[in-house]
Formats: C-alpha cells, structure tokens, sequence
C-alpha cells in the first residue's frame, strides 16, 4: 500500500516509517498518491496555548483529512486516551464518556470531532495510553533516568492501575488499522501499578529502584490515580495481538537508554 505519514520524524513517526517499509508499503513523502495517510504531526510534550494547539491539533488534522477524503485515500488518525480524562478507576473503553482533563486533550478530542463530520472520510481512530520505546521523552525518560541515577522515589505506597503502550506496539496497532474503520483503544495489555512498573524499568536498566512509602494523599492524583483501558475492541474486531510484551518493550528502552 501506498502510505503518506506526517509527523514522520518523530518519536513514534519514525518508528513507523520503519516499520511500513520492513511490511513492503511504500512511504510517500506527499498526500498525493496515497492509499492510506496515518496523521500523526501534533503538538504533544511541549507547553502551547490554546490557541496553538487548535491550530496544529485541530485545524492541521482536519485539513489533512479533508485532502485525504478528496483524494479517496483512507485516514488513521492517532488521538489519546486522554480525551476520556485523566484518571478512572474502571477501564476506560471507547463508549466511555468524552471529558478531556487538558488542553491537549481537549485538542484531540475536537480533532475527533472535526473528523466525523467530514463526508466520505475512511476513518480509523487510535486512542492509546502512555506511549513509551527507544527515543522516549517527557515523563518516562524522567523517570527512567531517576531510577538509572538511584534517586529516591516516594511511590512505594501507591496502588493503582496504568495502561502502557510500547511503541513497536502501537506502529503494529497502526498497521492493522490502515485497512480499518471505527475508533479503538489500544494497550500492551493489562495495566501495571506505578511502583511495579519502577521495579521493572530498574531489572531492564540493570539498577534496582529505589521506593519510598509516601502517604498517598499528599501525591499529586494525576501521579497516584488509575488509568487503565479496555482494548477488547481492537482485540475482537481487527483480531489484533501486541507482538511485544511490556518485559520486551522495557528492555528495548532500557538498552537504548544506556547507549545514548
């Protein structure tokens, strides 16, 4: 298939790029031709106004889209989970309610939006949770580098539930959908407590983490709350099944954490 992806020097973009040419898909560096476009250009890990966001997270995806349309070409559109919230304690599933906790996910939740209303559109929507793999940024380096530095970390007393999502993963996930339509969670699979997913990364980084039991209330509830998704949907419908498992995913984070 003849595939068009923006955002393809990105963290996951780049990924993809590889991954669709090890598939025999051929990457086209402009809409025009495509069979498929998979849009993933945003503003994500940086702050932005509002009004910065609409532009490139809204406005950009719809325009994008609208060409796609004309074009006959289908699209996969990458939102977040976070158009759901930011915490819940049951699992979030794609009928669940729409109430973005942010700007961002506000931003992704009218793209959303902006995309159903446009006529003829193919349509494939990607929710997914944290997104983590070599070249990782924000959070999940941050951490990584605290447990890999052997710095204290006051999370030994939380117990939560945090759905994650390997990259390798979710180009995978992506993958499936360029021939899909309808909206779908998607996930490594079952969720992972925070002070779990610390002694993890510490096994893959060769360092074992450091935790400290911390009372609860006085953590920030966006650091201790739940966020977990229910991606039977994707399971079921596109027959989809992770290829790596989260011990994959880490390990391959964690080497190339070191090598940097």
């Amino acid at each position: 298939m003849k595939v068009h992806v923006t955002g393809a020097g990105g963290f996951i973009g780049g990924a993809l790029v590889a991954e669709l040419r090890r598939a025999g898909h051929d990457v086209q560096p402009a809409l025009a031709g495509a069979e498929s476009v998979v849009h993933l250009a945003a503003i994500a890990h940086r702050r932005a106004s509002r009004e910065e966001l609409q532009d490139v997270n809204v406005r950009l995806a719809e325009r994008v889209a609208r060409e796609a349309a004309a074009a006959g070409a289908r699209f996969v559109f990458l939102s977040s989970v976070k158009v759901h919230g930011e915490a819940s304690e049951a699992p979030f599933t794609e009928r669940s309610p729409i109430a973005p906790g942010d700007a961002y996910a506000e931003s992704k939740a009218r793209a959303e939006e902006a995309l159903h209303a446009i006529g003829g559109l193919r349509l494939a929507v990607l929710r997914p949770p944290l997104v983590y793999g070599p070249g990782v940024k924000a959070n999940f380096l941050a951490l990584m580098r605290a447990i890999a530095r052997g710095w204290p970390l006051p999370l030994a007393a939380i117990d939560n539930r945090r759905s994650l999502l390997y990259v390798g993963n979710l180009v995978d996930a992506i993958l499936r959908c360029l021939g899909a339509e309808g909206t779908y969670l998607v996930s490594d699979g079952a969720p992972v407590s925070t002070p779990q997913l610390c002694r993890e990364l510490g096994q893959a980084l060769g360092r074992p983490a450091r935790l400290l039991r911390f009372p609860r209330a006085l953590l920030p509830g966006k650091l201790a709350g739940s966020l977990a998704v229910d991606d039977r949907a994707m399971r079921e419908r596109l027959g989809w099944r992770a290829p790596f498992t989260r011990e994959q995913g880490l390990h391959a984070t964690a080497a190339w954490y070191r090598a940097r």
